[in-house]
Formats: C-alpha cells, structure tokens, sequence
C-alpha cells in the first residue's frame, strides 16, 4: 500500500549579514591588541560609511577613537570620538549619545585623562538639548541584560549601552547589523 510522506518544511538557514572583510580585519587587528592598525582600520571604514550614508559610521568613528586612546595618540583619539558623538547628536540620537559620551568620558578617566574626560562631559551639556531628559531606555534597565563580549558575526566588541534591542533578549550588532541574543 502507498503512503504518503508528511510535509515536511525544508531547513531554512538565518540570513547573516554580508560582513565586510575590512571590518573583520578592523576587530582582528583589536583583539590582538594592535591599537595603531585597528584605529587606522576603523577610521577608513567610517570614513567609507560616511561617504556612502551608511548608520554606522558614527559607531565606528568612536571605535576608532577608542583604539587611537588605547595607542597612546591622544589628540587624534579626541577627534574621532568628538566626529562620533557629533554625528549622533546631528541625527538626534540622543539617548545613544548620552551613553556613548559617558562611555568615552568614563574610559578616559580609567587611563588618567581628566583633561579630555572633563572635555567630553563638557561637550554634551552644551550638546544635549534643555529639555532632554534621561528616558527609561538611558537608565540602567531593571535586569542587567548580559551579551556576548563579541558580535558572533563580525566580532566586534559589543556593550549592551551601545546596542539597539530589538527586543528583551536580543540586539542588533552596531557594527554589522547581526542580530545578538542576550543571555
């Protein structure tokens, strides 16, 4: 006797974002601790962001800053970052911006830079509009939200401050765009 096989869905794969090899290299080049390089690397990607309209550019211009920081070229570091958070506040990111900024300005005290903490800090009071106050998405969030420390995709470095979510679990990658799942 026939019998028919049930109906069965064929396995559809997640799409995956097309990652850039040059901004694989840029968080390679991170993660093996060769600031220099990683800056530079960032900092040509922003640049192609930027000429193109792509979201992401302001992200990587801060990326860039911080690995300029970390390299010891501090006036140069200052600059992205400043780009960074200049091009948040001309989208009117503001909640993004208010974190980037205290980021940057908190990372800048760890390394003994007052100064430039003190710059930055200054930077968004002027920066921020007067009636902008800090939303319930600014706040720190009832339950801490714990991501990978990489984007699994691109391998990015990732905070929960700085991402988009989606939804209570998952994130998206400021990056690539890769979707991240929350632990």
């Amino acid at each position: 006797m026939f019998r028919r096989r049930p109906f069965v869905r064929p396995f559809r794969r997640a799409v995956m974002p097309a990652i850039p090899p040059a901004l694989m290299r840029a968080n390679e080049l991170l993660a093996s601790g060769n600031y220099p390089a990683a800056a530079e690397a960032y900092e040509q990607l922003a640049r192609g962001a930027q000429t193109r309209g792509l979201p992401h550019d302001a992200q990587l211009f801060l990326q860039a800053g911080r690995c300029r920081i970390l390299a010891g070229q501090i006036p140069a570091g200052m600059t992205d970052l400043k780009q960074g958070l200049a091009i948040l506040a001309a989208r009117g990111r503001w909640p993004r911006l208010l974190n980037a900024a205290r980021r940057a300005a908190a990372d800048l005290n760890a390394r003994g830079l007052t100064a430039e903490a003190a710059e930055i800090e200054a930077w968004l009071k002027q920066t921020l509009p007067a009636g902008f106050a800090e939303s319930p998405a600014v706040a720190a969030p009832a339950r801490p939200r714990l991501l990978p420390t990489a984007c699994p995709a691109c391998g990015a470095p990732l905070h929960a401050d700085e991402v988009e979510w989606s939804d209570e679990f998952t994130a998206e990658c400021p990056y690539c765009g890769g979707a991240v799942r929350a632990e």
